[in-house]
């Protein structure tokens, strides 16, 4: 094990875990706060060795957009912060330390810190639905999204040279009526109806497309109004939509729901809820509804040197007493930037901010140049929601050669058909690592959690939103 202390340089270790939209966004925030100090060291350690975009993960999983114009390299936006890709494998509190393993052979290795920021961010919730952690696609990652698309078209691809098990080959469910679902079914039908050409032994009256949500209404973040249009748009484009229904359980070719009948089904994408990293249940500290409980100072109780934010925090709303803040991108990207800021005024000795926030703005896209918005209290839908929700995610989407990326992209979907190529797919998903701690994960069946992409202020996430 190789041990990294702080007594060898002398120099204040600030060492944040996670590289999503909070601790990235810490990391850039620190650079620009700590920028001329060099008795200080920031250390960000992440599981990738790139940021995602996840605001824009259906789009790839739909081939509206190239895998890597929604990935930016953590060692291009962060120029003065080290970057250690690796895994956390266990936060010790008390003795001011983190191990993590990391490289080919994950070496092991001993981080001291003086300041701890814990962004681990969420895994997928599979509820301990039989069949699921095997089977189910998520929509967490971007292996999550590549996974999907090559199985869609593998799925096509096989029912073209096979009429016996047609019906299960060419269903396509998605489970969870929030954002992150929502967008994905309406990415996926228009994906799977648009190949149908390509394939001559097939008609668009084989596919079935189906979204079960266990609320009576989609998009319920929206209000009723947006959601039951959503409805109505989706249902017009061939989409069934199943509400107050849960998924009971999975096999290979069916798919279970609580008081209906089995749906004959092969591909069953999972978006219906999210827990904390399982390394914040061993942690000696305060917590609220599994996340870490912070002060508004974003400050972990009785760690005065430990923050977090993201989805793993609990974070209170000074507005209103006794709630706290959902764990959206939006707000993880402020958080981000008030506990950097924090930090900063800790070591120099100066008052703290305290951390607010109030969503400005609420967008979804819901596919074939449509969306649905609520901005400032009114509702928005049709073209104008969803040019809205480009022109914000554009804007919010790091690195201008990603925007110039992105836009073509964009264009060129525009002028020709989407590309029906699996050049990602494996023999079978199951080749594909899970997240080793799914299993772990308990909750409430089919309640859709705020995912980390879908709220938008502007000027999330799911939520899917960012803000300016």
């Amino acid at each position: 094990m190789i041990d990294r202390s702080t007594d060898k340089s002398g120099k204040k270790r600030i060492v944040i875990l996670g590289g999503g939209f909070g601790g990235v966004y810490a990391a850039i925030q620190l650079e620009k706060s700590l920028a001329r100090d060099s008795a200080v060291e920031v250390c960000l350690v992440s599981h990738d060795n790139f940021f995602l975009f996840t605001p824009m993960l259906h789009e790839v999983a739909a081939s509206d957009l190239d895998i890597t114009n929604i990935v930016n390299p953590l060692r291009k936006l962060l120029r003065k912060v080290e970057v250690l890709v690796g895994d956390v494998n266990r936060i010790d509190l008390p003795n001011k330390r983190v191990l993590i393993s990391h490289g080919y052979r994950n070496h092991s290795l001993q981080i001291s810190y003086d300041h701890l920021v814990i962004a681990l961010g969420s895994i997928t919730n599979f509820y301990d639905i039989p069949g699921l952690v095997d089977l189910a696609i998520p929509m967490k990652s971007l292996r999550d999204a590549i996974q999907l698309r090559a199985q869609v078209i593998r799925h096509l691809e096989e029912a073209n040279g096979n009429t016996g098990d047609r019906r299960a080959l060419l269903t396509f469910v998605v489970a969870g009526g929030g954002f992150a679902g929502v967008e994905t079914v309406a990415a996926l039908n228009d994906f799977v109806r648009e190949a149908m050409p390509f394939y001559p032994n097939l008609r668009e009256g084989m596919l079935r497309v189906i979204l079960v949500h266990s609320g009576s209404v989609i998009l319920p973040e929206l209000g009723e109004d947006l959601g039951r249009h959503t409805q109505k748009v989706l249902a017009r484009r061939g989409v069934r939509i199943l509400l107050n229904t849960r998924v009971k359980s999975m096999t290979e070719d069916k798919v279970f729901l609580a008081y209906r009948a089995p749906i004959p089904c092969s591909s069953l994408v999972w978006t219906a809820g999210t827990v904390p990293s399982p390394l914040i249940s061993s942690l000696p500290c305060a917590k609220e509804r599994g996340r870490i409980a912070v002060n508004r100072f974003l400050q972990v109780s009785d760690w005065p040197d430990v923050w977090a934010v993201g989805d793993c925090a609990f974070v209170p709303d000074i507005r209103n007493p006794g709630k706290a803040h959902p764990p959206t991108a939006q707000h993880a990207i402020r958080e981000g930037r008030v506990v950097a800021q924090n930090i900063a005024a800790a070591l120099l000795g100066r008052p703290l901010k305290s951390f607010s926030f109030k969503t400005i703005g609420l967008l979804a896209s819901i596919g074939r140049r449509a969306g649905v918005a609520r901005i400032f209290g009114f509702n928005f839908s049709g073209f104008l929601a969803w040019w809205m929700w480009r022109t914000i995610y554009l804007s919010k989407l790091p690195g201008l050669d990603k925007k110039v990326r992105v836009a073509f992209d964009w264009t060129l979907d525009l002028l020709f058909p989407k590309d029906v190529c699996a050049v990602y797919d494996l023999s079978h998903y199951r080749n594909f690592p899970r997240e080793k701690y799914a299993k772990e994960a308990v909750g409430d069946n089919g309640r859709h959690q705020a995912d980390a992409r879908q709220t938008i202020p502007l000027p999330h996430f799911s939520a899917r939103s960012l803000s300016p």
